[in-house]
Order: structure tokens, then C-alpha cells, then sequence
């Protein structure tokens, strides 16, 4: 057993247990729910024996390194799969998802491997949260297939003694890093095309994981006062009008609509003549505040429209992995000029080439 905490460099103990998944050994890790055994999926003997240690309540889990390597092992998953894997991961939330496809790094695995991972045609993937778990992923070749340790009813081992006292030295390498942050196991969420069911309550509510799954569409202009606040108003106008609802409500049906700046301050009032010219369309922009573009908002977003082709730039030159989410809002490659300091007219011709814009996306859009 290995103290995480009390190491004087904790790569010296991500090393370890890289050698030791390796060479075929089976290894305790703690994660942010409880702790768990894991084992490389590429060692078909060590997954044998990960395997035999399976308990009937407990799962085997894919640990990947991040969203983004999702679509390798279920390549036709669904936008609504992938929204909550850039949302919970990592985290404590599970995915399980039918997938045959034959391009699946799954099919590539022996065929014992396949079935202990995905024994009903559905894998059940996540990104542990815990760091040492994280650094080890990045560090070895391949994914690593890991199952928690019942200790009995519905209680898992929360520390890495419950662990040794559990399966002793069937295990080869035991980390211990105090006791789990949450003592409980990660919510289970089985995803089809479009929705999902709570399978196993774990550490994130059903309610939260709603929320979670709302759409999110994201207008980004330079100051975030003039044109992606109207923007994000007209959307959520012709969403609401496409949908026959308020446009207070257009979130109540999980779509959500923000907007932010790349060069934005936090809680700027938008420009009086931006909100003069939408008040026209029916559509309030006085309670608007604005906001610069964060990481969380470009990782939330299904999709980002960007004003100018500067700003989708400046977008992929910062968030490079998002690339495939950021739009320019003109489909004709035209840039939305900005009105600020002009006459209501160029404020008018604005709002008018947003709505235009809007509008040609819409039937594409999946509301």
C-alpha cells in the first residue's frame, strides 16, 4: 500500500501504478465516489482476474481520459450523450451506451475483454476525477477497466484499508488517499438517442443531471453589449415563437441561451440603442449583463455563434478542441458589423442580418 499523501512527489506514485497495470497487476485506486480495482484492458489475464472479482451489484468501467475519446469507443453516439460527457467528466457520473459499431476501439479488444466491459452490448464509460487516477491514464498505453469493492448490503470501500481487508492480496498495488470524498457510487445514466434514465442514483441527482442536459447555444461578440445580447434575445424569440411558449419559459424546455464576450467585463449594461431596436421585435434586453466567454461556457455549449470571423478565431485559437462547435453566425461567411456608436439604422441593419442568420439555422437545429 502506497500513501498518496504522505509521497514527496506524487509522480513517483503515478509511475508505480503505470508499471505495475502494465506488467498485469491489478491496482487499487481511490476516486472522488469510492475506491476501486482496476486493471489494464489491454492484459487479457489481468482482466480475467479483475473479472473474477466482480461482485453481482458492482460494474466494470471503462476509465478513459476525457470527452473527447467517447465517440472513439461508441462512434454513433448521440449529441445528447455527448453534451453530458463534456458536462460530468470528469466526475462522478457513469455512462452506459449500446454500441456494436464495428469502427469501436471496442471491437478491437479480445473478445473476453468485450463481453466483461460490455456484457449486455452496452459500455459503461467515465473520467474519474481523482487526480492520480487521471495521470495514470495519461501516462499508459491504453484505457483501464476498473470495478468498485462491495463490502456487503449497499456499502463500497471508502478507504484503501476496507480494500486490503476486502480482497487482499488479489490485489498487487493499493493506493490509498484517506477516505472517498463522496462514499457513494456514481449515478449510473443510461443514454439513447434522446434521453436518458437514472439506472443506479449515485453522487448527481436526476434533477440536476435535466439541467445538464438542456441544450446550450452561445452568442460571442467582443463587449457582449450590443450584438450577442441581441443575438441571444432574437433566438430565444423565434424559439419560443417556433414552440408556441413565452420567452421566459424557453428555458423551462431545456434550451438554454447565453451570450458573452471575448473582451468582455463582468455585468456591463447593453448599449440603450441595442435595447431600443429589439424592444421593437418584442424582446427585452434591460435586465442583460454582460460576460466575457469562460471555459466553462465554451465546454457547456452544443454550439457557439460568433459574430465576426476575428472572433471565431480568437475562439479556436483558445479553445482548439471546440473547433467542431463554433459557428460563424453568417452561413455566407459574412462578418455581423459592429453598430456601436452609430446612427439606429446601422443598430436596425444589424438585428435584421442577425434574424436572417437565425433564421437559416433554425430548421437545422434540434428544438
Amino acid at each position: 500500500m502506497i500513501d498518496i499523501r504522505s509521497a514527496e512527489d506524487s509522480r513517483d506514485v503515478v509511475h508505480r501504478a503505470v508499471q505495475a497495470l502494465a506488467e498485469g497487476k491489478l491496482v487499487a485506486f481511490p476516486t472522488e465516489t469510492v475506491y476501486t480495482v482496476a486493471a489494464s484492458v489491454l492484459n487479457t489475464d489481468a482482466m480475467a482476474r479483475l473479472a473474477a472479482l466482480q461482485q453481482p451489484s458492482a460494474l466494470i468501467e471503462l476509465a478513459v481520459k476525457s470527452a473527447d475519446e467517447l465517440i472513439d469507443y461508441v462512434p454513433s453516439v448521440s449529441p445528447l450523450a455527448q453534451r453530458l460527457a463534456r458536462r460530468c467528466w470528469p466526475g462522478p457520473v457513469t455512462l452506459k451506451i449500446d454500441d456494436s459499431s464495428p469502427e469501436s476501439l471496442l471491437a478491437q479488444l479480445p473478445p473476453s475483454v468485450q463481453h466483461a466491459l460490455a456484457p449486455e452490448g452496452a459500455l459503461n464509460i467515465r473520467v474519474p476525477a481523482h487526480q492520480v487516477f487521471r495521470d495514470t491514464l495519461r501516462l499508459l498505453t491504453g484505457p483501464v477497466a476498473f470495478t468498485s469493492v462491495p463490502l456487503g448490503g449497499d456499502c463500497e470501500a471508502q478507504s484503501a484499508q476496507e480494500v486490503v481487508d476486502c480482497l487482499g492480496d488479489r490485489v498487487q498495488l493499493v493506493l490509498d488517499d484517506g477516505r472517498s470524498r463522496y462514499g457513494q457510487p456514481s449515478s449510473l445514466v443510461r443514454v439513447r438517442a434522446g434521453d436518458f434514465e437514472v439506472v443506479r442514483p449515485g453522487v448527481v441527482s436526476e434533477q440536476t443531471l435535466r439541467r445538464l442536459s438542456s441544450q446550450m447555444f452561445v452568442f460571442v461578440c467582443t463587449g457582449n453589449t450590443c450584438r450577442s445580447p441581441m443575438a441571444a434575445g432574437i433566438m430565444r424569440k423565434l424559439v419560443a415563437d417556433k414552440k408556441g411558449i413565452k420567452q421566459s419559459e424557453v428555458a423551462d424546455h431545456s434550451i438554454l441561451i447565453e451570450s458573452a464576450g471575448i473582451s468582455a467585463m463582468m455585468g456591463s449594461r447593453p448599449s440603450p440603442e441595442a435595447v431600443t431596436v429589439v424592444a421593437k421585435m418584442d424582446i427585452d434586453l434591460r435586465d442583460h449583463e454582460s460576460q466575457p466567454l469562460t471555459e466553462q461556457l465554451v465546454q457547456h455549449a452544443d454550439l457557439i455563434f460568433a459574430m465576426t470571423r476575428s472572433h471565431r478565431a480568437a475562439i479556436l485559437s483558445h479553445w482548439p478542441t471546440a473547433a467542431d462547435r463554433v459557428k460563424l453566425l453568417c452561413r455566407d461567411w459574412t462578418d455581423v458589423p459592429d453598430p456601436i456608436g452609430g446612427p439606429p439604422e446601422q443598430y436596425q441593419r444589424c438585428a435584421q442580418q442577425i434574424r436572417l442568420a437565425l433564421e437559416s439555422w433554425l430548421p437545422e437545429l434540434d428544438i
